[in-house]
């Protein structure tokens, strides 16, 4: 068998870091010949968005998402529209590093309520606010469903089929510009996976394709994500899942690991993401 091409793999900067800022992050990767990223917004402001975006083009760097937009839902409609504004500043620089898409974690409940169904409302409310300045920026828009024990705080979309169902609210026609970001860490576990992929297929939906594993124990339910082998996803049938729908980007590595992977130098983290997609996570 070849060996896959590195290409097809990208480092979510958030597996940096704990040891890097995103210019360091950028180094670090090209030296083990990774040369696609995914940096989040605080690692953008971290160095400037101009020198950020440089170290982008001059390196010739694939961006495979920009983390993140979103976080709709909130109890005033002052908050509600700060949030929109917010996002369309995000628009900005994801247009600024020729990013292949805006991801969405749309936000859980506002302060107060108990009323999931109206945040789901909200989260619809605040995409379709952006939608139209996104497509006119070509810059899709990546709604990312997030595992349901994030349900009140951070995403009350939890399943492909229910950011699925958002897709096709606000683009019945499918005429681009607004799908779903695959993270094993918060999809494995789904019962209709393998349909809800097939569905994503149908209508291109699929933007993005992160991965990492699922440790038993899981310490902490944010910060305790699992380097690719260490856990219980089966990395290598999702990746064929994903491929099956039509979608044949980069892999994106996003770890989450304030007690492991952060704490250990930058190169062995890079090092060990390279090596552990290699033989985990090809289909």
């Amino acid at each position: 068998m070849s060996e896959p091409d590195l290409k097809k793999l990208s480092i979510n900067l958030a597996t940096l870091r704990g040891q890097c800022d995103l210019v360091q992050a950028v180094d670090v990767c090209l030296k083990h010949g990774i040369t696609a990223i995914a940096p989040w917004r605080d690692q953008i402001a971290a160095v400037g968005l101009d020198r950020a975006a440089r170290a982008v083009r001059e390196n010739r760097l694939q961006v495979t998402g920009l983390c993140r937009g979103g976080m709709f839902p909130a109890a005033t409609p002052e908050e509600r529209q700060a949030a929109i504004d917010d996002n369309l500043r995000a628009l900005e620089e994801a247009v600024a590093l020729s990013a292949d898409c805006l991801v969405l974690v749309v936000g859980g409940l506002p302060d107060g309520s108990k009323d999931i169904g109206a945040a789901r409302q909200m989260v619809a409310d605040g995409i379709a606010a952006i939608l139209e300045r996104c497509r006119n920026a070509k810059m899709p828009l990546a709604i990312e469903p997030l595992h349901p024990m994030y349900a009140a705080d951070r995403a009350c979309i939890n399943t492909i089929d229910q950011a699925l169902d958002v897709c096709d609210i606000l683009d019945p026609d499918n005429t681009g510009g607004i799908g779903v970001a695959v993270d094993a860490y918060h999809v494995w576990w789904d019962p209709r996976l393998e349909a809800a992929l097939a569905r994503a297929g149908e209508g291109n939906r699929i933007l993005a394709h992160h991965i990492c594993d699922w440790l038993v124990p899981t310490k902490d339910l944010l910060l305790d994500r699992g380097m690719m082998g260490d856990g219980v996803i089966d990395l290598a049938r999702l990746r064929r899942l994903v491929l099956a729908a039509g979608f044949d980007g980069p892999q994106e590595v996003e770890i989450f690991s304030a007690e492991d992977w952060w704490k250990r130098p930058a190169d062995e983290t890079a090092r060990t993401c390279v090596e552990r997609w290699r033989t985990h996570c090809q289909p």
